[in-house]
């Protein structure tokens, strides 16, 4: 296991006083490892959700299992096809999806056959019954396909073209999904071995941060964070350890950070590491843990900690709610994924432009928070949501992205182009 001064000599320019948003990523996929897969569990599909893999999904079967119609139609062989003429095929019986239909199709014969229906030795391709002409005489059908409609292989679904059987269906680390699930049951697998639950504990800091339910103060507030990193987490599909506020008291902290420690895999704290608060929480952590404290070139959410207390991952976070909610996306949401053993990559951010100008010195990453929409030509624009101040909960709230001006951009004019990572599936 790598110490903090082990990452950051192998880091190119590190400085903990001024880290660029891409050095805090670097550090900690450094930091951070997959937990152990010796504590991964089997589940039962409908309990399976949103957990991430294990092992490969190895495929028992082959998918489709049989060479198959595309369609309802007519099943024949294409070496019959003349590139000029039209042919003329009796249909010989009727092939359902489900069994097989047992009989033998000779030249000039045809199969009638629904979509799914397995195709029969010797036939490898169908017309759609809407494309051939079909006449009934005598008792006799027969369809009349145009020439050069077809070629050899139309509408059919070769066997394993899907799934092959012994190989991967899906791989470790990917996350399960709706479609997974079908696509594991349209296997015959029951269940499915998937890590087990992260566990991640958090707390807020600070005597002037109020638990609801306490009479209002003077000075004080109330504690948004747990419940904004409590949702946060729940999204994620962590296991959840909530400890409350915990006062600017040594004892209280210690204990704090030690059954933090004791009980999950990640702590996550919000205050008590900025310029100028009451040093109790960093010095706690530095008690306790091998931590490091940085300013990061970004707005909002300059002050962070990162470390460990034990074999429990740190991540101390500002006390303002903005804050909180960005260095989690920007940050902490990376980290938790790898830890949970996901190999799921960043969403890819959009492309938007911005109907107002926006002010950006060059030399931080800010994020700024957007409304996207479409355009009348069906681009997409992007506005802000108003006042950007990082107390500006509300802004979290009417907004659906954040626009992110990165580390060596400058001012944005109307109409520019800007990059937004949406909030869908993670606020």
């Amino acid at each position: 296991m790598k110490s903090i001064d082990d990452i950051a000599a192998a880091l190119q320019g590190y400085d903990p006083q001024a880290l660029s948003v891409d050095q805090v990523n670097a550090f900690l996929h450094e930091l951070v490892q997959p937990v152990s897969t010796d504590e991964s569990q089997d589940l039962y599909l409908f309990d399976a959700l949103g957990r991430v893999l294990a092992q490969d999904v190895i495929s028992p079967i082959s998918v489709p299992a049989h060479n198959n119609s595309a369609m309802d139609g007519f099943a024949f062989d294409a070496a019959q096809l003349q590139a000029a003429q039209p042919l003329t095929l009796r249909v010989v019986g009727t092939a359902l999806a489900g069994k097989a239909w047992q009989g033998k199709v000779n030249a000039g014969e045809c199969l009638k056959i629904m979509t799914g229906a397995i195709l029969p030795d010797g036939l490898d391709t169908v017309v759609p019954q809407e494309l051939a002409h079909i006449k009934t005489e005598h008792d006799v059908t027969t369809v009349t396909l145009p020439p050069k409609l077809l070629k050899a292989g139309d509408n059919r679904r070769l066997a394993g073209e899907d799934l092959m059987q012994g190989q991967p269906a899906l791989k470790a680390g990917q996350h399960l999904t709706p479609a997974a699930l079908g696509l594991i049951a349209s296997l015959g697998l029951p269940d499915v071995r998937v890590h087990r639950h992260l566990r991640v504990a958090y707390f807020s800091t600070g005597d002037e941060v109020m638990s609801l339910g306490e009479s209002p103060r003077e000075g004080a507030v109330y504690d948004s964070n747990r419940f904004t990193i409590f949702g946060l987490l729940t999204r994620l599909g962590c296991e959840v350890i909530d400890m409350g506020v915990v006062r600017d008291d040594p004892a209280l902290l210690e204990a704090a950070f030690a059954k933090a420690a004791q009980e999950a895999d990640a702590i996550i704290t919000s205050g008590g590491v900025s310029v100028g608060e009451a040093d109790f929480t960093k010095a706690m952590m530095k008690k306790l843990g091998d931590v490091a404290f940085w300013k990061i070139a970004m707005r909002p959410g300059r002050p962070m900690a990162v470390g460990r207390i034990g074999k429990s991952v740190l991540f101390g976070l500002p006390g303002n709610p903005v804050a909180v909610m960005v260095t989690f996306l920007a940050f902490v949401r990376p980290a938790l994924l790898r830890m949970m053993g996901s190999t799921a990559q960043p969403a890819p951010l959009l492309r938007a432009k911005s109907l107002e100008p926006l002010r950006k010195k060059a030399g931080r990453t800010e994020y700024q928070r957007g409304f996207v929409s479409s355009a009348a030509d069906g681009t997409l624009q992007v506005r802000t949501t108003g006042n950007q101040g990082s107390g500006v909960l509300s802004s979290m709230v009417q907004g659906n992205g954040l626009i992110v001006l990165h580390h060596d951009q400058g001012n944005v004019a109307v109409g520019d182009e800007v990059d937004v990572m949406m909030f869908e599936g993670a606020i």
